[in-house]
């Protein structure tokens, strides 16, 4: 995963609900037929999800991965693990007030904390979760090129991040001679809210075309969170929030629903398709089996000019 459109994009396994929602077992059968399926990439964060863990704060998707890593001999080799620092609560149920932030100390810490709750000794890639502007962003930025310097993370990128700060952090690594964030990652699906308009979940940051501006500039990777909108694409009972109601949105599902048809693919599919015809590699979060097992067979869906063009008319 070098940079964007250099290698094919990837299914990304999200597990924020690991440990919580979604119980261990289930959640091992799932990991199970991720890495059985050719997945590799595992999404996760030391503060998943201290909205739901009755402790009140996170490292229970943490915990569960390691859990399932010691569980089968020989699978930390075949996953990589990509997990976030600067969200986790220091005191239980106080967010954002206690947010352990992007101070050097924070993050050498919550590194080492996360290390061990995975029971290994690197991550493939950690994140900065989202920004933290009281740290100078150059204090951040040779943070996280110690820990890789140290091994200890093996690339890093920006979580929620303008992309004005990406490019200024990476400038700040190379007067620092330190590693610089190599990827980003921002929410994004095929529908999206009216423009300007605040959506309901904190810290999240939408990706807009400078992102993919700064990305392909600068041969950066770039993952998409929330790309399946919780299941609004194909399930009645989950709807897509108020903010989406408009013209765009309509015309978009019109497309989605046409273009499902001729590929005799799910609506989820084409989506994940539409996203990764852009060289972005989606973030697919499950509580069932079958739901990563449907994402991962976008393998076999693919695009055509054509009808990437009615999508992009649509919107």
């Amino acid at each position: 995963m070098a940079g964007m459109n250099t290698t094919e994009p990837e299914i990304v396994l999200g597990t924020m609900d690991f440990g919580t929602r979604v119980a261990s077992e289930r959640a091992f059968a799932i990991l199970d037929a991720f890495v059985a399926g050719g997945g590799v990439w595992l999404d996760t964060a030391n503060c998943y999800s201290f909205w739901t863990d009755p402790s009140g704060v996170g490292g229970a998707s943490e915990r569960v991965i390691g859990a399932w890593l010691r569980a089968r001999p020989g699978a930390r080799d075949r996953v990589r693990i990509a997990t976030k620092v600067r969200q986790n609560p220091l005191v239980p149920h106080s967010w954002p007030a206690s947010a352990e932030g992007l101070s050097a100390r924070a993050v050498h810490t919550g590194v080492e904390e996360s290390l061990a709750r995975l029971g290994t000794d690197c991550v493939d890639l950690l994140w900065a979760h989202a920004e933290d502007r009281a740290v100078p962003l150059a204090e951040t930025v040779g943070a996280f090129g110690e820990l890789v310097a140290k091994g200890v993370a093996l690339r890093v990128g920006a979580a929620n991040h303008a992309a004005w700060r990406v490019e200024r952090a990476r400038r700040l690594a190379r007067e620092q001679g330190v590693e610089p964030w190599s990827a980003v990652q921002l929410r994004h699906s095929l529908v999206q809210p009216r423009p300007f308009t605040p959506v309901a979940e904190a810290g999240h940051r939408m990706l807009a075309a400078e992102d993919l501006d700064l990305a392909r500039a600068e041969g950066l990777a770039v993952w998409s969170y929330s790309s399946l909108l919780w299941g609004a694409y194909v399930r009645a009972d989950k709807p897509l929030p108020e903010t989406y109601d408009h013209p765009g949105t309509a015309r978009a599902l019109a497309v989605l629903s046409e273009v499902a048809g001729e590929l005799s693919a799910t609506p989820n599919q084409v989506v994940l398709a539409w996203l990764m015809r852009q060289g972005i590699d989606p973030i697919v979060g499950a509580s069932r089996v079958e739901q990563i097992e449907e994402a991962l067979a976008v393998r076999g869906v693919r695009l055509d000019d054509e009808q990437a063009a009615r999508f992009a008319e649509a919107r």
